[in-house]
């Protein structure tokens, strides 16, 4: 299957509506956050439900990146792409009606079908138009896309909810949406050569009730403490990853393929998306939590401090992608790791009444760094899939940072009520309540715990993105596919 560029168009015009997509998918990552208090009270539902509001987005996108990736390879890339621009766009509008708290979630695992389609195969449709030498700039480009999303996420949220009803932050996801389906349309073209793949049910399954029972396990930990039946919960979910691996060792076309791991560079890549996630993902929502609690900050001006980081990250990503495609993917991702890890060791020094300027001075770091991982990671992972695997590649690539994203964000709430009540601890995360004086210290410590984690799990993506293996030009694309084809 080749997917190019219709002789009216441009590759630029292309890369935009992919950062486009991945903009409005990333949004929707982090919007919810600040939200969720006005819709808690406005569809009368407990934190410990109103919380999978976020949950239940973020697992489907985990659950089926790879499936909808292999879905691209099947019937066309463009073709799945713009169908998650048409699943999203309507996902959004049912959002925007719902009545009930249930209603909501189902409505925003809809949403999330439609943003797994489109996350899952943008990597795949830039590995097609761009030539492998010039890829990792595009894919700087397409890190704008995440780097803004979840600033605007943020600012957005706190805005619309304070000035606007909340169910304006989904119908707003509409008119984008559609603007985004028509520019596709246009500027895509595809020329389909039929594949024939069988989608992984029983993996799917078993993966998506291992990590629904633990993320469960989780939540209800950080609202209400132990229960012997957390216990039951835990085991059943440990229980279903086992089956998982078993499942997909048995598999003919399994969810995670398991040939692209004897590939050095692509395994270590994977790694390193996984604990970046484990370790990064959480650290925005910490900070929130100790800007509103502990610094008694609003929510909308708690992530104005955050917006230098995510502008100095987006603008650092082209220059970081032409980076790799010069030297190689090692040295701008390992580098980049090495600098958002400083930026969580800047961010654990932070006490009840330190300057906020560290706070910028961190979130630049951290932007920095995340703009040097990002587009070379991706780049690496697509170099050393085979040509004809790029959609499966790139589903995998989702697959492994949104399993650390989704794990990450339940620790978080977890290590921020080991020092505090839990109640409050939750209260706080989601933005319902602030500490008083008497709590403030326990609850910075709690955050220095989970800080902490954060740096370790950030270590462990550094290593295993230093050993990947695998350099710029020498690195041959067509015989990493070749060894894969063999293995196979």
């Amino acid at each position: 299957m080749s997917t190019t560029l219709g002789p009216a168009t441009r590759p630029n015009l292309a890369l935009a509506v992919i950062v486009i997509g991945v903009l409005i998918t990333a949004v929707d990552s982090t919007i919810v956050v600040l939200a969720l208090p006005t819709m808690m009270r406005a569809l009368h539902a407990a934190l410990t439900t109103v919380v999978w509001i976020i949950m239940s987005y973020l697992l489907v996108i985990t659950l089926l990146a790879t499936q909808v990736g292999r879905l691209g390879d099947m019937f066309g890339r463009v073709r799945m792409y713009e169908l998650g621009f048409i699943i999203f766009v309507l996902g959004s509008a049912w959002c925007g009606f719902s009545s009930g708290w249930i209603e909501l979630v189902a409505a925003r695992v809809v949403q999330g079908i439609g943003g797994a389609l489109v996350t899952a195969n943008s990597g795949a449709v830039i590995a097609d138009v761009f030539p492998a030498e010039v890829r990792g700039r595009a894919y700087g480009y397409n890190s704008i896309g995440f780097n803004l999303g979840a600033i605007l996420g943020i600012l957005l949220g706190g805005f619309i909810t304070t000035y606007f009803s909340w169910r304006w932050i989904f119908f707003i996801n509409v008119p984008i949406g559609a603007i985004a389906l028509g520019l596709a349309a246009y500027s895509l073209r595809e020329h389909l050569v039929p594949q024939r793949h069988r989608l992984d049910l029983p993996g799917l399954a078993t993966l998506g009730m291992g990590l629904g029972s633990i993320l469960l396990v989780m939540t209800r930990l950080s609202a209400r403490g132990w229960d012997p039946s957390d216990a039951i919960l835990g085991v059943l979910g440990i229980l279903f990853l086992i089956s998982f691996v078993w499942v997909e060792q048995r598999q003919t076309e399994p969810l995670l393929h398991l040939n692209l791991f004897r590939v050095r560079v692509v395994t270590f890549s994977l790694l390193a998306s996984l604990f970046q996630g484990l370790g990064g993902f959480c650290v925005l929502f910490l900070i929130m939590m100790y800007l509103q609690g502990a610094r008694a900050l609003t929510p909308f001006h708690a992530a104005l401090l955050m917006v230098p980081g995510y502008l100095i990250g987006g603008i650092a990503g082209p220059f970081a992608g032409r980076l790799s495609d010069r030297l190689g993917s090692v040295l701008p991702a390992t580098v980049g790791l090495c600098l958002q890890a400083l930026a969580v060791v800047i961010y654990a020094q932070l006490g009840a009444h330190a300057s906020l300027i560290w706070i910028i001075v961190a979130s630049m770091v951290n932007g920095i760094g995340a703009a040097g991982f990002f587009p070379s990671n991706n780049a690496a992972v697509m170099k050393g899939a085979p040509k004809g695997q790029y959609g499966i590649a790139s589903g995998m690539l989702r697959t492994f940072a949104n399993v650390g994203m989704v794990m990450s964000f339940a620790a978080a709430i977890v290590m921020a009520s080991s020092r505090i009540p839990r109640g409050l601890a939750f209260a706080i995360f989601v933005g319902t309540t602030h500490l008083t004086q008497k709590s403030i210290a326990l609850f910075v410590s709690g955050l220095h715990v989970a800080l902490y984690l954060s740096i370790a799990m950030l270590a462990l993506a550094a290593l295993g993105s230093s050993v990947r293996g695998g350099s710029g030009a020498q690195m041959a694309v067509g015989g990493q596919s070749k060894a894969v084809g063999r293995q196979r």
